[in-house]
């Protein structure tokens, strides 16, 4: 039996679901149609490539390996079938960006950036709070590049199978109402909001931990945290029942204010990926190009982070 696209389709649902039932399921299949194909598809690779037991299915080592070729494989064929498609319709063939964010302020300017440079290019965007779910999505073929941030010098997730660039590196403010008692400082110790309540928004990463060493050090613990949505977050600081964390580019409204910390305790790195093995690496430094205009362009717009920016190296847009 010759090896087909719909064997690795069939290989891929298997070990994202984690299991065959759910495959079956999930591909329109009766179970034991699936245990056979999936039979026939190993004795053609000459090898098993699940290992299954009560717990579900796990790939082995030749399974990791096809499932590797499957997911630069199955995203570049489908490409080519659009394409193919928009050219048979009298189109030129596009190119299609896939893009997935977390929250941030570079998505918009890029996405902009993109459309404006080609016209007829299919961009489409994804959100997430999750930089480990996007990072997943760039390995499966689901997305062309995904814009994340990372605490200070974090490994990005997923780091052995995407490539990531650096965009920026930027700190983190405090984001107080405008009539909190310290919103007329240049800047704030952080041990001087040791009795506030704070506002964060959910995620995966390491930053709530990155938060609570440098609080210990500033010799407090978070009192009350509220983890919700940007749109909350920046209600509850602005009627001064929180302050929050916010990056240097966070775009300010009436009654709020960014104070800089003393001696800059969190960073955050702003991060591209691609799949090196993947056609959207082919794009990827034009992309990254964008992506750093469009973050430069979010700097200029907040005073605070321009102000700072002028009397700090090593921060900002990296060139």
């Amino acid at each position: 039996m010759d090896l087909e696209l719909r064997h690795l389709r069939i290989v891929r649902t298997v070990a994202e679901t984690g299991s065959v039932s759910k495959a079956a399921t999930v591909l329109g299949l009766a179970q034991p149609a699936l245990t056979a194909q999936l039979k026939r598809i190993e004795r053609a690779l000459g090898g098993t490539l699940f290992q299954r037991d009560h717990t579900g299915s796990r790939p082995t080592p030749l399974g990791e390996l096809v499932l590797s070729r499957a997911q630069v494989l199955l995203p570049a064929v489908r490409q080519l079938q659009e394409e193919a498609a928009r050219l048979a319709n009298g189109g030129e063939p596009g190119r299609r960006y896939r893009i997935g964010a977390a929250n941030g302020p570079i998505l918009g300017g890029l996405v902009d950036r993109l459309a404006q440079a080609e016209p007829d290019a299919v961009i489409t965007t994804a959100t997430s709070w999750s930089t480990g779910e996007l990072a997943t999505k760039v390995m499966l073929g689901r997305l062309d590049y995904a814009l994340i941030g990372v605490c200070g010098d974090t490994r990005a997730p997923g780091d052995e199978a995407v490539a990531w660039a650096v965009v920026a590196m930027d700190p983190v403010f405090v984001l107080v109402s405008a009539g909190h008692p310290l919103a007329g400082e240049h800047e704030v110790e952080l041990g001087a909001l040791a009795e506030e309540q704070w506002a964060v928004t959910p995620g995966d990463g390491c930053f709530g931990e990155c938060f609570a060493v440098a609080a210990s050090r500033a010799g407090f613990t978070p009192a009350t945290i509220y983890e919700t949505d940007v749109a909350t977050c920046v209600h509850l600081v602005r009627v001064g029942r929180a302050v929050a964390l916010c990056q240097g580019t966070f775009r300010l409204s009436e009654g709020l204010v960014a104070l800089p910390i003393t001696g800059t305790p969190l960073r955050w790195r702003q991060l591209l990926g691609w799949h090196p093995e993947t056609p959207a690496a082919e794009n990827a430094a034009q992309i990254v190009g964008h992506a750093k205009a469009a973050h430069q362009d979010a700097a200029l717009q907040s005073p605070a982070y321009s102000n700072w920016l002028a009397r700090n190296q090593g921060y900002g847009t990296v060139p």
